[in-house]
């Protein structure tokens, strides 16, 4: 009998993060177009680990193939093991910074959910973006390792937040009240924490937010997500991982962005792991959230169709990766065309 996709995902996932880490191959050095000004520089955060480095990989890849002024964007990579090796190699002539996360800062402020992948300290490490990353970086966008971008990242940069703290594409269709336990919503001083937001709270992602980190450390956030951490411990008042404190905290007071930048749930379903489609309109950002991640299903010949559209972004050397391989061409000759000129 076959292994459910759900078993085989898990098995995966752990022998990638337990066995060596993959080659890459490298990539062009991408280099700004003319029409770019002054050098004002694009802040990226993402996490970054062995499980999960050939989507981070993929994801930067993606970023710097379709921005216009690559050489402008920063990447912040948020990691409790020095992989600073492999991003260098991969991509020499980027402009990284490294920053440590101790998984102890979660450690005991974690509770299970239902998926173990969800309950990993570095999943959590996005709450401690503002005190991680330096006083210097006052905007950042975050991003999770299992995307890729489609469009200019500067596109996103360049939305306005107004007074907010955070944006990110809001689903309002979803059962908002299906992401907290009838314990939660039967408890008046906990049901009342949306009553005074500016709107109904809707479901967003927390796989792409843009993040004024400026208004962030002023309002003190982070310890507003680790108290609503502390409660869930004693009281169990969710069943996800990361995502639920975001919701009680901002939830209702999300800056609104448009659904092109994170078309999310390409990993699909959680019980089952079904193939998913794009949801309608136009498309900037692929995001495989679910447990279904394109290399594995790609590596377990089982892929979905819309892995085919992650494919050209694997740098990973192995024979999956010649479109990719193409891509680096195209792009080293017009690198060297740039550099000629």
């Amino acid at each position: 009998m076959p292994l459910p996709l759900s078993l085989l995902y898990f098995l995966l996932l752990t022998l990638a993060g337990a066995r060596e880490l993959p080659a890459f191959r490298e990539a062009p050095a991408f280099r700004n177009g003319q029409e770019c000004g002054p050098k004002s520089t694009i802040h990226v955060a993402m996490t970054l680990d062995s499980t999960y480095l050939r989507g981070s990989i993929a994801a930067v890849f993606s970023v710097l193939r379709h921005a216009t002024c690559p050489e402008n964007i920063a990447f912040h990579f948020l990691a409790h093991r020095d992989l600073r090796r492999t991003i260098t190699s991969t991509f020499p002539s980027l402009s990284i910074s490294l920053h440590h996360f101790d998984p102890s800062l979660v450690r005991g402020k974690i509770s299970t959910s239902i998926r173990r992948a969800l309950d990993q300290p570095l999943n959590y490490a996005r709450i401690y973006l503002a005190d991680l990353l330096p006083p210097s970086v006052h905007r950042v966008i975050y991003l999770d390792s299992d995307l890729i971008l489609v469009d200019d990242i500067a596109n996103l940069w360049s939305i306005d937040l107004h007074h907010h703290v955070l944006g990110a594409p809001e689903y309002c269709h979803a059962n908002f009240t299906s992401y907290f336990t009838s314990k939660f919503w039967n408890t008046p001083e906990l049901s009342r924490t949306f009553r005074k937001r500016e709107r109904n709270p809707c479901y967003f992602n927390t796989g792409v937010m843009v993040i004024d980190l400026d208004k962030w450390r002023m309002g003190g956030y982070t310890a507003k997500l680790e108290a609503w951490m502390r409660l869930q411990k004693r009281h169990r008042i969710y069943q996800l991982g990361s995502l639920p404190p975001f919701l009680l905290v901002f939830g209702g007071e999300v800056e609104p962005v448009a659904h092109r930048w994170n078309q999310h749930g390409l990993g699909g379903d959680n019980i089952r792991g079904l193939c998913r489609d794009l949801h309608p309109g136009p498309v900037s950002l692929l995001h495989w959230s679910g447990k279904g991640k394109p290399w594995l299903r790609l590596d377990a010949k089982r892929p979905c169709p819309l892995d085919s559209l992650w494919v050209p972004y694997d740098l990973v050397f192995s024979p999956q990766s010649s479109s990719a391989k193409a891509l680096l061409m195209s792009d080293g000759h017009e690198a060297r065309e740039e550099n000629s000129g």
